[in-house]
């Protein structure tokens, strides 16, 4: 008696009914093994007589199979059935080992197959996730928020202004300092474009009139006698009219505009005849048609008014930081004695030049304190120089980390908002600075530089060198004695 013998692939509970069946003959004396399989999963085998479809019956759970399928077994399943001969060349051992599926396929409806049984099996699908419930902000939240509402109202406002202000709060100088810098700088680049033109940035040249010997501690200064031995930086004379004259004639010559000279004096006391030569010095400049600057350290009022009846354009009294870090860098000149000088400058008419340093050791916090000291004088300065320390082997400082770039960017563009009248220079620490940096500081607001063969004892950008960079950027020297107009809107 032959059979068909329809053996199934295993197929997972995904894929049930999806396989097709290997079909093999054989004769009803032969026996098959048909292997084992592992696992709890039943197994079935399909028998077919021609035209009366297929029939199925399950042997067993394949843990515990490892049988033989007699004739005995078939004939129970196809005892009124036809019998079909079988090739004899046939014999068990052509038959692979396969492993067996718990499906089989049904040509007959009428009979039920395991499929169906499977399917029915099959786990639900998961339910849907619930939906999200609203989130209720925490206290924390709704303070940080209600912060940056506030802070953003503060720059609309101090962006929108169309005259400095001079009653700025701390509190308001920390929401603008503390912007997002991208948003910061593109706020001050509207400003700055508002009150000057941005194009013209003004060239200075500062001249080293007398080196060192200074009794002041200033940390991060060489020319301190009490560093004197770890910067060996030597003490000189005062520099003489003549040669202070000839270097300003080649500074006019290379483009510059303003002409400043610094002494390392802590004060003018008693220095009668430096005075009578500084004095011609300033009526020198200006009879070159330049513009004239000197720090000299500490002045009284009367020397003040000397200096303005002199001609004399602008005085430079940088305070550094701010009120609270100012004695970590300095101990032998007070916070009040240097706004003392600011105002005997302010009030015989003198330009007000002050500005700070960056790099100290000091928190942006006391930024913040620094651009508050200098945006709520009774007037605004003139200029206001922006330094990146320049540390200086043999000072306290010698040693201190160069200042991130994004700080001098953030504390000139914050400048810009806070003072948009006023000149903002970068100063000592733009040697290092690559000229993309310096173009995005000009954008943020920043319109003057120092340009020449040196700042006091530090490098200082030449004259060719910042020549070329303003070819490339569309830059222009500004004017002397005027401000650069304000551009026609659209223009």
């Amino acid at each position: 008696m032959g059979i068909n013998i329809h053996i199934l692939p295993p197929v997972s509970s995904a894929t049930v009914g999806a396989a097709s069946p290997v079909s093999v003959r054989g004769r009803e004396s032969d026996r098959v093994d048909w292997g084992r399989r592992r696992g709890g999963l039943r197994w079935a085998m399909a028998a077919q007589e021609p035209g009366l479809g297929f029939y199925h019956f399950a042997i067993g759970p394949l843990a515990k199979m490892s049988r033989t399928v007699t004739t005995k077994c078939l004939r129970a399943a196809l005892r009124t059935k036809a019998v079909h001969s079988a090739p004899a060349s046939l014999s068990p051992k052509s038959f692979p080992r396969v492993r067996m599926s718990t499906v089989v396929e049904n040509l007959n409806p009428k009979v039920p197959t395991l499929s169906g049984v499977s399917a029915s099996l099959s786990p639900p699908p998961p339910p849907p996730p619930p939906p999200p419930q609203p989130h209720t902000p925490t206290s924390h939240e709704r303070m940080e928020s209600e912060r940056r509402e506030k802070a953003t109202k503060i720059l609309r406002d101090a962006v929108a202004a169309n005259a400095p202000r001079h009653d700025w709060t701390r509190e308001e100088i920390s929401a603008i300092y503390y912007q997002p810098l991208m948003e910061l700088a593109y706020q001050a680049a509207n400003v700055h474009r508002r009150f000057h033109n941005p194009a013209h940035v003004q060239l200075c040249t500062l001249m080293n009139i007398k080196t060192g010997g200074c009794t002041e501690d200033c940390s991060y200064c060489a020319q301190s006698t009490r560093y004197q031995k770890g910067t060996g930086l030597e003490a000189k004379k005062a520099e003489s009219v003549e040669t202070v004259l000839a270097a300003a004639r080649v500074a006019r010559e290379k483009g510059s505009t303003r002409f400043c000279m610094g002494a390392a004096w802590r004060d003018m006391r008693g220095r009668k005849n430096a005075l009578r030569n500084i004095k011609a010095m300033v009526q020198g400049v200006r009879a070159l048609g330049m513009e004239s600057c000197v720090t000299l350290g500490m002045i009284d009022a009367a020397q003040a008014r000397e200096l303005k009846d002199a001609g004399l354009t602008a005085y430079n009294h940088n305070v550094d930081t701010s009120r609270e870090f100012y004695p970590s860098v300095i101990s032998t000149r007070t916070y009040d004695e240097r706004l003392k000088t600011l105002s005997h400058v302010r009030d015989a008419g003198i330009s007000v030049c002050s500005g700070g340093i960056l790099g100290l050791g000091e928190s942006s916090e006391d930024r913040v304190g620094l651009l508050h000291t200098v945006s709520t004088l009774p007037s605004h300065p003139e200029s206001f120089p922006v330094n990146a320390l320049v540390p200086i082997k043999g000072t306290p400082l010698g040693e201190r980390p160069p200042v991130e770039f994004t700080t001098v960017l953030r504390t000139i563009a914050a400048a810009r908002i806070l003072m948009p009248a006023t000149i903002i220079r970068i100063a000592a620490g733009r040697k290092t600075m690559a000229e993309e940096k310096q173009a995005l500081c000009f954008m943020a607001g920043a319109n003057a530089i120092f340009t020449g063969e040196k700042m006091l004892t530090t490098e200082c950008n030449g004259w060719d060198e910042d020549s070329a960079m303003f070819g490339r950027w569309g830059l222009e020297p500004m004017k002397s004695y005027e401000k650069s107009p304000v551009p026609e809107q659209g223009a």
